[in-house]
C-alpha cells in the first residue's frame, strides 16, 4: 500500500467524524428555527458559533486551564492505574485483599467527592487534578489489568521453558499484551477526565471551563453557558485525538 493510500485510510474516520458533527449542528440549527423554540431554551448553533468566536480569548483561556487539569490528572491517573495492575499480577494474593475496597469506594459517584476535593486543596487546579486522577487510576487499573491478566497460557509456558522469571514475562509478554487495553482505558478516562474536570470547577473554582458555565447561568447569560459547552466539547475531542494518535505511534503492533 503507498503512503497516499495509508495516509487516506488514516484521514478517512477523521473527515467522516467531521460530517458527522457537521450534520448534527446544521440539524439543530434547522429544528431550532422551525420550532421556534426560544433561545433561552435552546438556542441555534448559529448564535452559540458566534458567541465562542466573540468570547475566544476568555474561554480559550478557561479552556487551557482545564486542559491542563486534565492532562495532569490523566498522568497521575495513569502511573497509579498501571502501577497498581502490575502489583495485583506480580502479587495476585494482595488481588483479593486490594479490589473490593477500591470496588467500594468507586461505587459512589465521582462527583460525590468534588466537595471533599475542595476542602483538602483548596479552589484551585490542586483539587480539580486530584479528582481527574482519582476518575483515571480506577479505570485504568481495571482496564490494565485484564488485560495483563488475558494472556495465552501457552506463550507463558513457553518463556518459563526458557528459564523466564515472573518479572521477565511481564515485561516481555504481558504488558505488551495488556498495552492495547490499558490504551482503551486511557482514552475512554479522557472523556470521563473532561466531565470531572468541569463539574469540580463548577462547585468552586477561580479560572475553567466549569467555572465559566457556573457564572455564566449566575448571569443568567444561557447563550455564554452554550458557547462554555461548545468549547468543552471541542477540547475534549481534541484531547481524545490526541492521545489516539498517542496510541498508534506508540502501540504500534496493534
Amino acid at each position: 500500500m503507498t503512503g497516499v493510500g495509508i495516509a487516506g485510510d488514516r484521514a478517512r474516520p477523521v473527515l467522516l467524524g467531521l460530517c458527522g458533527i457537521a450534520l448534527v449542528m446544521a440539524a439543530w440549527e434547522t429544528a431550532v428555527r422551525a420550532l421556534g423554540v426560544p433561545h433561552y431554551i435552546l438556542p441555534p448553533m448559529s448564535g452559540i458559533v458566534l458567541m465562542a468566536v466573540g468570547e475566544w480569548r476568555t474561554l480559550a483561556a478557561a479552556a487551557s486551564v482545564t486542559a491542563f487539569e486534565v492532562i495532569a490528572g490523566l498522568g497521575i491517573g495513569m502511573v497509579i492505574g498501571v502501577a497498581l495492575a502490575t502489583i495485583l499480577v506480580v502479587a495476585p494474593r494482595a488481588k483479593p485483599l486490594v479490589l473490593p475496597p477500591l470496588i467500594a469506594i468507586n461505587a459512589v459517584p465521582s462527583v460525590a467527592y468534588a466537595p471533599l476535593a475542595q476542602l483538602w486543596f483548596g479552589m484551585g487546579v490542586e483539587g480539580k487534578i486530584f479528582m481527574v486522577a482519582f476518575v483515571v487510576s480506577y479505570t485504568v487499573l481495571l482496564n490494565t489489568l485484564d488485560g495483563l491478566e488475558r494472556v495465552d497460557a501457552a506463550a507463558v509456558s513457553l518463556l518459563r521453558s526458557f528459564g523466564a522469571g515472573r518479572l521477565a514475562i511481564l515485561w516481555r509478554l504481558r504488558f505488551p499484551s495488556a498495552a492495547a487495553a490499558a490504551a482503551t482505558g486511557i482514552r475512554v478516562s479522557v472523556v470521563r477526565g473532561m466531565i470531572i474536570a468541569v463539574v469540580t470547577e463548577m462547585l468552586g473554582a477561580y479560572r475553567g471551563l466549569g467555572w465559566i458555565v457556573f457564572q455564566s447561568v449566575q448571569q443568567i447569560d444561557y447563550l455564554r453557558v452554550w458557547a462554555a459547552v461548545l468549547v468543552t466539547s471541542v477540547t475534549s475531542l481534541a484531547l481524545f485525538a490526541i492521545v489516539s494518535m498517542a496510541e498508534r505511534k506508540l502501540i504500534h503492533w496493534r
